[in-house]
């Protein structure tokens, strides 16, 4: 369905195949995934994985390289649908709603569901300014008042308006590293999604730069679903509520963060966070 021209984007991808979830629903599960199983070409990454995201909420995905941690995060919204020769058996489901149902278009989704990846990403070409608003304007949004608000506004929440505010002509390559990262979530927040997923995203970072990626985390989880895969079990044990532990393609294990941390139902799940294997 063609976005309207001044239609604000996340409301253009909800109409598109769901309508935004009630109150009610938002304290249950945004994603509710039955049996997934991913192929690439004759491997099987993902084996058939059942698992309940709560909304509002952050979800840790742990386990190490190779696991199939980046492929679930991409299966979210259909992400990893862009790798030639991808199969995928079992259900999705957004809010009640199947994301691989016939005529779901994966852009739509994609709208909804919100990506930050690894390695910082601002567009070379772009201004601060531009790399915020490239999403709006590619949805059709040509007011400038709505522009230079949702500017500000998803500066701010990603916690970067002070830091740039006097040079968002400037180019998105010319700041540092974790304000690159920090750009990158204000341009993914700025169409107003309704779920972020973040792969790796302090990865690459220093510290300093973490610890204020990790505050941003949690400031935001008022008010989005989040998903986030990390190799640092510190990490995921400071910011997210709940923690899911794959290993060579399975779900071993999914529960409360701390209960998960400290009394593992699963011997792999304690092998893996003491260091015995990984």
């Amino acid at each position: 369905m063609p976005s309207p021209p001044q239609s604000s984007p996340g409301e253009a991808s909800k109409a598109a195949f769901a309508p935004a979830p009630s109150a009610a629903a938002e304290s249950a599960a945004a994603f509710d995934v039955r049996n997934l199983s991913i192929w690439y070409g004759e491997k099987r990454a993902i084996k058939d994985v059942t698992i309940a995201i709560t909304a509002k909420s952050i979800t840790a995905i742990i386990g190490p390289s190779g696991c199939g941690k980046s492929t679930f995060l991409r299966c979210l919204n259909r992400m990893h649908e862009l790798v030639p020769r991808t199969r995928v058996e079992g259900k999705i489901l957004f809010y009640g709603e199947d994301l691989y149902a016939s005529g779901i278009d994966p852009a739509m989704v994609r709208r909804r569901v919100g990506m930050v990846f690894q390695k910082s990403n601002p567009f070379p070409t772009m201004s601060i300014a531009e790399n915020v608003l490239v999403g709006l304007r590619l949805n059709g949004v040509r007011d400038r008042k709505v522009l230079n608000e949702r500017l500000e506004q998803s500066l701010r929440m990603a916690a970067l308006w002070d830091e740039v505010k006097n040079d968002l002509r400037k180019p998105g390559m010319s700041i540092s590293g974790g304000q690159q990262q920090r750009l990158c979530i204000a341009r993914a927040l700025a169409v107003e999604p309704e779920v972020l997923l973040m792969d790796e995203p302090c990865s690459a970072l220093d510290p300093i730069a973490t610890a204020k990626i990790e505050e941003l985390i949690r400031e935001l989880r008022d008010k989005y679903t989040i998903v986030i895969v990390t190799h640092n079990m510190q990490q995921a044990s400071r910011v997210s509520d709940k923690t899911a532990f794959f290993y060579v393609g399975e779900l071993i294990e999914f529960g409360d963060t701390t209960q998960l941390f400290n009394r593992p139902s699963q011997a792999q799940t304690e092998d893996y966070i003491t260091g015995r294997f990984g």
